[in-house]
């Protein structure tokens, strides 16, 4: 078996396909088949399951592969422990971020991190689900997780600063005339929501049910960019982070009163090596208040 072989059976369970698998990897399906059939001869039992909906870890399959990303993981960072320098690291860095967090303060942080580590490499995905963050922190899969403070946040978590939340409003809207819009105003507006399980969706409806608001639901989308393009285009209005909105929309974007901002946070793995730690520093060196004012400057 070679650890090749466990990325394989990592990404077909991600993907529910070899072909998706294959295009993800970008090697090719033929390949990535034999390896997936040589593995299971080698082991001895089914990892997947055929299904009308794609392919599904088996019971014993959904066993291996835990143990497979435990070994991927240690395997990634022995390799770049390995190669760490006083002024080079190579490897793979890989980064989570809850969805619509840290939008603008993570590109310059990683900027800076790639000009002082050119050779390394950096993998960022972004999650709408802080469970699903926080299972993949436990789980040691994640270098660096980027994510709102909430109830099941680890002690050792390390506190960045707050993002500001603004209110996205269609283009010649009545409320664009004030510098700070009242949520109460926006009785009766329908609402841009985001997926049922994000966290952006959760803030939210908290804020609104905070000010007495019943929200009409006029869509949901999972990405905080389609909504601000979205509540330009007057499908409805919306709430996201400041950081998230897009270039060219800044006059759609008003903050809200009563303020709305949740603590960010950013979660290393245990052992954190060099590259993290210092991925953490710069990110501590962006600018995590005053996000709304930045944005109106």
């Amino acid at each position: 078996m070679s650890l090749r072989q466990y990325e394989y059976a990592l990404a077909v369970a991600q993907e529910g396909s070899v072909t998706a698998a294959a295009e993800l990897l970008r090697v090719a399906q033929p390949s990535m088949s034999q390896q997936i059939r040589g593995l299971e001869r080698e082991l001895g039992v089914e990892l997947f399951a055929r299904t009308p909906s794609g392919l599904v870890p088996t019971a014993v399959g959904r066993a291996f592969l835990r143990e497979a990303e435990v070994a991927v993981s240690a395997s990634r960072r022995a390799r770049a422990t390995a190669r760490a320098g006083a002024e080079e690291l190579v490897g793979e860095l890989v980064v989570a971020v809850q969805l619509g967090f840290g939008t603008r303060q993570l590109p310059g942080a990683l900027g800076a991190l790639r000009r002082r580590y050119p050779r390394l490499e950096v993998t960022v995905f972004e999650e709408q689900s802080s469970a699903e963050l926080d299972r993949l922190c436990r789980r040691g899969v994640l270098d660096l997780a980027l994510m709102a403070a909430c109830d099941r946040s680890p002690a050792d978590a390390h506190h960045l600063g707050h993002e500001e939340f603004v209110v996205v409003l269609p283009a010649g809207h009545r409320q664009l005339a004030a510098e700070r819009v009242e949520l109460r105003e926006l009785e009766g507006e329908p609402w841009v929501r985001f997926d049922r399980d994000s966290a952006l969706d959760g803030v939210l409806m908290n804020a609104l049910r905070d000010n007495d608001l019943t929200p009409a639901t006029a869509a949901r989308v999972s990405q905080t960019a389609t909504a601000v393009r979205w509540a330009a285009h007057g499908l409805g209005t919306t709430l996201v982070p400041a950081s998230a909105v897009p270039h060219g929309h800044e006059h759609l974007v008003r903050p809200v009163s009563p303020v709305v901002s949740q603590p960010v946070i950013a979660v290393l793995r245990q052992g954190a090596g060099p590259a993290e730690t210092a991925l953490l520093e710069l990110l501590r060196k962006e600018t995590w208040t005053a996000s709304a004012e930045f944005l109106l400057a």
